[in-house]
């Protein structure tokens, strides 16, 4: 069923599959802390450093998800759609490839859920 998404190979799916069945997350939100895909702010009382992902969670996963994010900012409409809309807005490239790798959790999240083919936010509009 993940085959079918742009940017999504036979390994990140098998991953991705085998992670959301056995692990049971009731949101998406749970399954992408899960990985560690949430934004950790880094400040002190003294300076304040920008954002950046938390990091915990398997980082096998995490690794094969930056590389089908890199690959689906080509060929996914969605995620393109996403990345330009975000450097746009002076964020920079790899704010966008976070962003991405959360959208591919999302839609793979979605896909596996409900049991449906994914369809592109852009050709249901």
């Amino acid at each position: 069923m993940l085959l079918i998404i742009n940017g999504i190979g036979k390994v990140i799916s098998r991953e991705l599959t085998y992670l959301f069945l056995s692990k049971n997350f009731s949101t998406v939100k749970q399954a992408a802390a899960y990985v560690g895909l949430t934004p950790k702010l880094n400040e002190s009382s003294s300076f304040k450093k920008r954002t950046t992902l938390s990091k915990v969670g398997p980082s096998r996963i995490r690794t094969k998800i930056f590389l089908a994010a890199v690959s689906a900012g080509t060929y996914n409409t969605d995620i393109k759609a996403q990345n330009e809309r975000l450097l746009a807005a002076g964020k920079t490239k790899m704010q966008a490839l976070g962003a991405a790798m959360r959208k591919i959790i999302q839609i793979c999240f979605g896909v596996i859920k409900n049991q449906t083919t994914y369809q592109s936010e852009l050709e249901l509009n």
